[in-house]
């Protein structure tokens, strides 16, 4: 497995370049719903993400600390609800694998910690979303196990 950590505020610029990346795979299968080439944070907002256990980002590092991929992560759990048990979940908000490094096992070694990562927190399961304009990483996403639990519809007008 290659070397996962948590990020840190000193790789603020390198995960700011791969979030365009990531952003730049959805404008170009959706360019009616994303702009591009864009960020969904900026360094503040990054830097703040960072610092917080319950939004912690990892990131797949080389020998030389060069980040090669991101995950970022967001614990959730509902409490009390009418309809939904109590349970905690681990939300994978984003991953990205840079251009250069995909299929290397990056994205498997993200998974595969942020899974060990879940379990260690005693979360009852790990969800995210993906885009169907994203085959690649629905194929990823499926070649880890994961299985669909709810589909996002739409109709364009």
């Amino acid at each position: 497995m290659k070397n996962v950590r948590r990020a840190k505020n000193t790789d603020i610029e390198r995960i700011l370049e791969l979030l365009v990346e990531v952003d730049m795979v959805h404008h170009n299968g959706r360019p009616d719903i994303f702009k591009g080439p864009a960020t969904k944070y900026n360094a503040k907002e990054l830097s703040e993400i960072i610092k917080n256990d319950d939004t912690p980002v990892f990131v797949c590092v080389d020998e030389n600390d060069h980040i090669m991929g991101h995950a970022f992560c967001i614990h959730k759990q509902i409490l009390g609800d009418s309809v939904l048990t109590d349970i905690k979940t681990l939300y994978i908000d984003d991953i990205c694998v840079a251009k250069d490094s995909r299929g290397n096992g990056v994205g498997r070694s993200l998974y595969e910690y942020v899974t060990r990562y879940a379990r260690d927190c005693d979360c009852y399961n790990i969800t995210l979303n993906v885009w169907s304009c994203n085959p690649g990483a629905m194929a990823f996403y499926e070649s880890m196990g994961l299985k669909p639990q709810k589909v996002g519809m739409e109709m364009l007008l």
